[in-house]
């Protein structure tokens, strides 16, 4: 039976490019939503169906967003994968990049590529709604002199001829993708998994030296953190929810650490224990 795996995005998408990465080697069909809350509401009617989601960028940073709907959820996080981007210019077979007057893509993909879009000083800049639409719009309407920043998978599927590859300024480029699924799911999912990360949100009292406490005892603990994001609790000025991800080698202790700071912390939560996801080359 294939997996299905709901995306925020259309075929060719970088989410899609991830969810065949992360799932190599298994049946998947790809359920295309149009927002992020779009992906939830399709777990929670059909908990068969998992996840994925874009959670950070080396660059353009954290969706925070991303965070907040997770955690209100209910899903669980079960895994990771961090996709290197890389960006390439397409346009109609047979175009000419001297011949392009327009480059369409999404936002952040536009400002990720602004060194090369330089070399193009006659083509005019248009943000669009995400960089696999771009392609498919160009594509099925024969859109001449129209180029689209995408991914290859996305030339590949709509009949798009690669102009230039790697556009991107900074090759370092990376999103960190979450899978999620319902917990039921999640537990079977997980049930054999060998778990050294942890996703967990937190606040903290509106005190002197609250957070520093917490984090002294994960240290204390051996956790590594590796990534902590602060988001305001709506309706409560100047108070924050932490999230945190951890590593861990001794899951025993990671017990410890948890139990710790139980005490230190109000609303603490476990979005998600999984094993480090690898990183694309």
């Amino acid at each position: 039976m294939k997996k299905k795996v709901a995306i925020q995005g259309i075929a060719g998408c970088y989410h899609d490019i991830a969810a065949r990465n992360y799932y190599e080697g298994e049946e998947i069909e790809i359920i295309p939503c149009n927002t992020f809350p779009d992906v939830i509401s399709t777990i929670k009617k059909d908990p068969s169906i998992v996840g994925l989601m874009a959670i950070e960028n080396t660059i353009a940073g954290s969706l925070l967003q991303n965070h907040e709907l997770i955690r209100e959820s209910g899903l669980r996080v079960t895994g990771e994968y961090k996709l290197r981007i890389s960006h390439s210019l397409v346009a109609l077979p047979g175009t000419s990049i001297h011949d392009i007057t327009e480059v369409n893509s999404h936002p952040i993909a536009l400002m990720q590529c602004t060194e090369f879009l330089n070399t193009l000083p006659n083509a005019k800049v248009v943000e669009k709604e995400d960089t696999a639409m771009s392609a498919r719009w160009i594509a099925e309407n024969h859109i001449e002199g129209h180029a689209a920043i995408c991914g290859k998978l996305a030339a590949e599927i709509y009949g798009m001829e690669v102009l230039a590859e790697g556009i991107e300024t900074n090759k370092r480029n990376f999103t960190r993708f979450l899978s999620i699924a319902d917990r039921w799911v999640a537990d079977e999912i997980m049930r054999d998994v060998d778990k050294n990360k942890s996703s967990l949100v937190f606040a903290v009292p509106h005190t002197s030296g609250s957070l520093s406490k917490v984090l002294a005892v994960l240290s204390f603990y051996d956790m590594n953190l590796t990534k902590i994001q602060s988001l305001p609790i709506i309706g409560r000025e100047w108070e924050y929810l932490f999230y945190v991800d951890l590593t861990f080698t001794d899951y025993a202790r990671y017990q410890k650490a948890l139990d710790a700071i139980q005490p230190l912390t109000k609303d603490l939560k476990i979005l998600g224990e999984y094993a480090e996801g690898k990183q694309s080359v």
